[in-house]
């Protein structure tokens, strides 16, 4: 599936939660613990704040490194998302979406001050699904 987004760059403040989590974690990989961002803000009721995030770092991503096997699954849940929303799929819609869950999902993991090591990632996915 043709993803409508090719790179994502992250905000400086956003590396800088990232590699919080990566020490916490020991999650090497940006990619990976993107992904649980992306996750965590999609499973919250309410839509991110519409807030411009520069793309000020050095990291970035394709959208196929960002998703790995599970990126038609990860654009099929955003374009889900976008929909429950009334947004609508258009391109630029998704990219802008994509953009505000993934650093709010960033931000909320690298705020959770319980998150101390990688299966304290594990008990809040199975918290989310009612585990």
């Amino acid at each position: 599936m043709e993803s409508p987004i090719d790179r994502i760059k992250l905000s400086q403040s956003a590396k800088e939660q990232l590699t919080k989590l990566k020490r916490y974690t020991k999650i090497d990989q940006w990619n990976i613990l993107c992904r649980w961002a992306f996750c965590c803000s999609l499973a919250e009721p309410t839509s991110p704040s519409p807030v411009p995030i520069p793309a000020d770092s050095n990291v970035e991503l394709t959208w196929r490194t960002f998703g790995g096997d599970i990126a038609d699954i990860l654009l099929i849940a955003l374009k889900q998302r976008c929909h429950n929303d009334g947004l609508g799929c258009e391109p630029e819609t998704l990219a802008t979406q994509f953009r505000l869950h993934l650093h709010r999902g960033i931000g909320y993991l690298a705020g959770d001050p319980n998150i101390k090591k990688i299966e304290d990632l594990i008990s809040i996915a199975l918290l989310t699904r009612g585990g």
